[in-house]
């Protein structure tokens, strides 16, 4: 009987049921590219997160949604990270331990931060950020049956941005807006697809936190079920509220999910001279809430 290890994580929360929960597979060996795509189809988890062997990194990891491979994602590696240290694959070394994963993009760094020996947050390293077509507010209010043109900040473009992972990024005026975004899945959809990304974030300043700067919604058109937490388009939003001279600081905690029921928290850390970022992390804590296998065969 073929079987594989499997958790689930429930990432950027410390309380489970809460935040972005991924699938995370932590010896994904023998298995083959279709048999993680059907794990993952039967998990039906934004992402599951198979770990590998590497000759260039700590480990290899590898992303399926239940529709196909991504070469990066922010929650995952949260999960994974988490995962890797309370489950001793790793040696935890101090109050910090920095170890490096292997995606389809390159090798980026991970640190785990430790309290009294035990694992409570990881902080990856993101990619440079890159800034590229802009649509215009006119466009962008026909993809949402709730936005006006005047709804959306006119101070700044939406723009896509990425570090890792592209995303279209929308800047809302108020937050009331974004409780309550209904998609005209058609026409986001052709937009998202002639810019080349495959979702848009939508945010907004402030939070329901005092301590909370951002407040954002992923808007996948082609998914039923909206994503709790996006770690990497979190990324691309902070350097986006930067470059743009929204915010100045160099620490931005930003919140997902609580307008669909699994409030997340995540915290930028960002090295910039008010317009260039030089480095960007996004750190995030995590509580596993299931733990079991998987069986490929009979």
């Amino acid at each position: 009987m073929k079987s594989k290890r499997v958790m689930v994580i429930d990432a950027f929360c410390d309380k489970p049921f809460q935040g972005n929960p991924c699938a995370v597979l932590p010896d994904a060996r023998e298995l083959s590219d279709e048999e993680m795509l059907l794990i993952a189809k039967e998990m039906n988890l934004s992402e599951t997160s198979f770990v590998l062997p590497s000759e260039k990194a700590n480990f290899r990891v590898r992303y399926f949604t239940p529709r196909g491979e991504l070469p990066f994602a922010g929650h995952p590696t949260i999960a994974t990270s988490l995962m890797l240290a309370q489950e001793n694959m790793i040696q935890i070394t101090g109050n910090t331990t920095a170890i490096s994963l292997e995606f389809n993009i390159g090798v980026l760094p991970v640190e785990i931060s430790s309290q009294n020996g035990k694992p409570n947050q990881a902080v990856m390293q993101l990619t440079a950020p890159v800034f590229g077509k802009t649509v215009s507010r006119e466009k962008i209010a026909q993809c949402f049956k709730d936005i006006d043109p005047d709804d959306i900040r006119p101070d700044c473009p939406c723009q896509v941005v990425g570090t890792g992972t592209n995303f279209l990024i929308i800047p809302l005026m108020t937050s009331s807006k974004l409780s309550n975004i209904t998609m005209n899945r058609d026409n986001l959809m052709a937009i998202v697809d002639e810019v080349g990304v495959s979702a848009a974030y939508v945010f907004t300043k402030g939070g329901f936190s005092r301590e909370t700067e951002l407040s954002g919604r992923l808007c996948d058109p082609r998914n039923a079920f909206e994503d709790p937490y996006t770690g990497s388009a979190v990324g691309a939003v902070g350097a986006y509220v930067i470059h743009y001279g929204l915010l100045t600081g160099d620490q931005i905690q930003v919140e997902q999910g609580h307008f669909i029921g699994r409030p997340g928290v995540g915290r930028l850390f960002i090295e910039h001279d008010g317009k260039e970022i030089r480095s960007i992390k996004l750190g995030g804590s995590g509580v596993k809430v299931t733990d079991g296998f998987i069986f490929l065969e009979n």
